[in-house]
């Protein structure tokens, strides 16, 4: 079993604090197999019995009528024992369909429409059963109405919101073990998806490219109600070559004519990115002015919730592993916590005329947590003279208090180099230095 400690232990922290707990995240990153096998089986060994575990899975055909929302909250509260703490799965929520509520309509159940305003849907099930004294209740779902990020706000402050993602390089080492070094190359170039994990290597290629072919294309249609999908299939190519670059619309626009050779104006460039963001395939990284303490300007970084499904929208064939390595330390930052923005400074120089001149400076990722702050460099290696200049520079010019490191794509151990720097390799970084 591939475990998944920092979620369990989230809704072990959660349990019985009184709210829904709400899963979300990308579908296929194992949302289900959380509730239905890990927390299942954490309840069973602290003492929960069977029985009083209820699993609903409201895709299965012999659960149909549940579907409809006051069948299923009169169902949950037959089957759940009074004297007793229930704990109610409710997984795939989202087939739950909207009804106008039935005293306006005699009793019978009318699917509502879209501007209907006097309804019952599952956010109304799921807030009444969690008034319940009995019963601790948990919900998930697979298709866009649970995948996007608005479902948060449709709970607003009455639900305790889990957010789960593929697995992070320290789960995926946990799990398949060996080389460090082989490890960390195969995940930069497949990610964490679960079912991917468990595939051999062409499988996984298949499975990544028709996963967002077949699944999260489909979802981010039907969500934001696109009648085609051209333009935001080539715009989610550009960003995937992209990764790790400073981009804004305007420079993704101008790409996408230069390929296109057709116009599309930076209004829709942002919306179809966050498109992107809200169903939760890609993080964005705002920059940070390291001086004036706070975030600044148009231009951003993008990286992949899992650097394999960034790979399949480039069939593979792109093998930036710096880029890659990049895109996997910032979510491994964000996995254990930290919150991460590009870091920049403008700093005063003389030109080859000796005339002053501003220039902006950028460190990778300003990443802070608690009371540690650190400015990370990453790169592939520093051997060579010149991208040492590089990568150094900033951290000579920035010249604070603040903790430097260097993050390379080596299986070395930790040390201080003359100037103060930490320089690393990335598996030591990401399992052991950022804990």
């Amino acid at each position: 079993m591939i475990k998944r400690e920092k979620y369990l232990n989230e809704l072990i922290k959660a349990k019985n604090d009184g709210f829904p707990k709400v899963i979300t995240g990308i579908r296929r990153c194992g949302k289900s197999f959380l509730l239905k096998d890990i927390y299942s089986s954490y309840l069973m060994q602290i003492g929960v019995k069977e029985n009083e575990i209820i699993l609903i899975d409201l895709d299965d055909d012999k659960n149909s009528r549940l579907r409809n929302p006051i069948e299923l909250g009169n169902y949950v509260r037959k089957v759940t024992s009074i004297n007793k703490m229930n704990y109610v799965i409710l997984d795939e929520i989202q087939r739950v369909y909207t009804i106008i509520n039935p005293t306006l309509t005699d009793g019978k159940i009318v699917l509502a429409k879209a501007n209907d305003t006097e309804t019952i849907s599952f956010v109304d099930v799921v807030l009444g059963l969690s008034h319940e004294k009995n019963i601790d209740l948990y919900i998930t779902g697979s298709n866009s109405k649970m995948l996007s990020s608005d479902i948060v706000t449709e709970f607003r402050d009455k639900a305790t919101n889990i957010h789960m993602s593929p697995l992070s390089f320290e789960e995926y080492y946990n799990y398949v073990g060996g080389s460090k070094t082989e490890a960390l190359y195969s995940y930069m170039q497949y990610g964490g998806m679960p079912l991917a994990v468990l595939k051999e290597e062409n499988d996984r290629k298949d499975y990544l490219s028709n996963l967002f072919k077949t699944t999260y294309f489909k979802d981010i249609i039907e969500h934001n109600k696109l009648t085609k999908s051209e333009s935001l299939d080539e715009l989610c190519n550009i960003i995937s070559s992209c990764t790790g670059d400073l981009i804004n619309s305007e420079r993704i626009a101008n790409t996408f004519k230069s390929i296109k050779h057709e116009d599309i104006n930076k209004q829709t460039v942002d919306k179809y990115i966050n498109f992107f963001v809200d169903a939760f395939l890609l993080k964005e990284a705002k920059r940070y002015d390291l001086r004036g303490r706070n975030e600044i300007g148009a231009l951003r970084k993008y990286y992949f919730l899992d650097t394999g499904l960034r790979n399949a929208r480039l069939n593979f064939a792109y093998s930036d592993e710096g880029k890659l390595l990049e895109n996997v330390i910032y979510n491994e930052l964000i996995y254990n916590g930290y919150s991460v923005n590009v870091g920049t400074f403008d700093s005063i120089e003389k030109d080859k005329n000796n005339k002053s001149i501003r220039k902006t400076n950028e460190i990778d990722f300003y990443a802070r947590k608690g009371n540690r702050y650190f400015y990370i460099q990453v790169t592939d290696n520093i051997n060579d003279a010149a991208t040492r200049v590089r990568e150094y520079r900033p951290f000579y010019m920035i010249n604070d208090q603040i903790q430097k490191i260097i993050v390379i794509n080596k299986p070395i151990s930790e040390t201080r180099d003359e100037n103060g720097f930490t320089i690393i390799g990335a598996v030591d970084f990401m399992l052991r230095f950022i804990k």
